[in-house]
């Protein structure tokens, strides 16, 4: 059987799983892995264990495996790579929540820009807390405060929300420690620092396109603001008018933040700027400690953890909140562990060389090819993470083999994730039924301009990888 057939008939199983059967992704992608591991042949298994260099031992211990025995191996293997760092990110997400930092970051933000800037500002919250808090929060968290302003203000609602959802949204799928962008950065081999690093900078230049989609859409579709299903703008108000004393200072709200993101890039960084020797060899030893990012997410999650503590001063609210963002967690690590046993089945088809294959035969670019890939399972299911982490199953076989920095490819994915939010996201019902707008509203206003924000962001890299194929 063809490893394209195969690979169709994987995806069929997920999607149809998650859409037809109402699965959820962790089930859904567990039977996907069993339908790939059963169409896979010998053969198949023989040819990719070729391409890998595998010797003759390997390749036999390969073959011989148990359809259980991969999956259990694929679940272990991704489990290793990010359980930790998304169990960090799930608890200084929380603490950065009840411990009203984010709040403070978000106001000292527009404290700084002032209203006219309020669109600047609230993009560049988001951005920040897309980092370490998933979107659906981010965007919980922050729609009280634009209709706050737009209520003031008298108008720009439309511009407000779209601004949050256009900073959000990329940091999202591009830059770790989200589930996301960790797992395919792991499965490419990619340095998280350069990760990071490569998502803040492709992140923010995407930002200025859904900026300016924002600023012609409030113009061109108005949004009032109104009472959403679950609140009314009144109760949203008064919730968003705490009293400055009684939140953390900015250093602070900010550090959980900042900390890994240094941290991590310093290991990055910093190892090629120092010389050999024995004091540089300490230094050394310094930053590969605190910059690994296991290390540097736990830090940042204690830190976390101290200012919850600083301001709530109630052991049994503290117990709550790392119990919830501890069981949340366990989901996510779930899911992306269930990704990451798919996309490892999947590459034993042999899947990876033979695309790059057609790819070559028909003259087609990879990261348009990569990108597109992910906007047909995004489109088709959902969700952004499940649709990166089954399409880096599809293209991780290819990460050793290409003639530019895998990085390249990690982002067209994170960008491929992006198209087109529609009824089956339940970020999309998050945007619409908190924000108030209509399914159509949403669709012209939010959804647009994130497909427009991920099209742009395709073709920076595709115009930087001709400059800088290596670095």
């Amino acid at each position: 059987m063809d490893a394209l057939i195969i690979l169709g008939i994987g995806m069929l199983v997920v999607i149809g799983g998650i859409l037809g059967l109402k699965l959820h992704p962790f089930l859904a992608l567990i039977l996907g892995a069993i339908a790939v591991s059963l169409c896979t042949s010998d053969a198949h298994i023989r040819r990719y264990a070729e391409s890998k260099s595998m010797s003759e031992k390997q390749t036999q211990s390969l073959v011989s495996q148990t359809t259980g025995k991969k999956i259990a191996d694929g679940l272990g293997k991704t489990a290793g790579k990010i359980g930790i760092l998304i169990a960090m990110a799930a608890l200084i997400g929380k603490c950065l929540l009840d411990s009203g930092a984010a709040e403070r970051i978000v106001r000292s933000t527009l404290g700084l820009l002032g209203e006219k800037r309020a669109p600047a500002a609230f993009m560049g919250s988001g951005f920040i807390l897309g980092i370490p808090v998933y979107f659906d929060t981010v965007f919980y968290l922050m729609i009280p405060l634009a209709k706050s302003v737009a209520a003031k203000v008298g108008k720009n609602f439309g511009l407000y929300t779209m601004a949050i959802i256009a900073g959000a949204t990329m940091a999202h799928s591009l830059i770790p420690p989200t589930p996301g962008p960790l797992l395919v950065a792991g499965e490419l081999g990619v340095d998280i620092g350069k990760m990071i690093l490569g998502g803040l900078l492709l992140g923010s230049c995407t930002l200025v396109t859904g900026y300016a989609y924002a600023k012609w859409a409030n113009k061109k579709f108005p949004i009032p603001v109104r009472d959403s299903t679950e609140v009314t703008v009144e109760e949203l108000k008064q919730a968003s008018e705490k009293d400055l004393k009684d939140l953390p200072p900015l250093w602070l709200s900010v550090l959980p933040i900042a900390l890994p993101v240094l941290l991590i890039a310093g290991n990055t960084i910093l190892p090629k700027l120092i010389t050999a020797g024995e004091e540089g060899s300490t230094v050394l030893d310094l930053i590969t400690f605190f910059g690994n990012k296991d290390i540097a997410l736990t830090i940042s999650a204690f830190i976390a953890l101290w200012m919850l503590a600083r301001q709530i001063k109630d052991q049994d609210k503290l117990k709550s909140a790392v119990q919830k963002a501890i069981t949340g967690a366990g989901m996510i690590i779930l899911i992306t562990a269930a990704g990451g046993a798919f996309g490892g089945i999947l590459q034993q088809t042999g899947i990876g060389p033979h695309i790059k294959d057609l790819a070559t035969r028909y003259q087609i670019s990879l990261l348009p090819l990569a990108f597109f890939v992910t906007v047909l399972i995004r489109t088709a299911q959902g969700s952004a993470t499940v649709a990166m982490i089954t399409s880096v199953g599809i293209f991780s076989g290819m990460a050793g083999q290409l003639s530019f920095d895998p990085l390249y490819l990690a982002l067209a994915i994170g960008c491929g994730s992006k198209p087109f939010p529609w009824m089956n996201d339940s970020g999309f019902w998050v945007i619409c039924k908190m924000s108030g707008m209509t399914e159509k509203e949403t669709l012209k206003t939010s959804s647009t301009m994130m497909s427009l924000m991920a099209l742009s962001g395709l073709i920076i890299l595709m115009i930087a990888v001709n400059i800088f194929p290596k670095f």
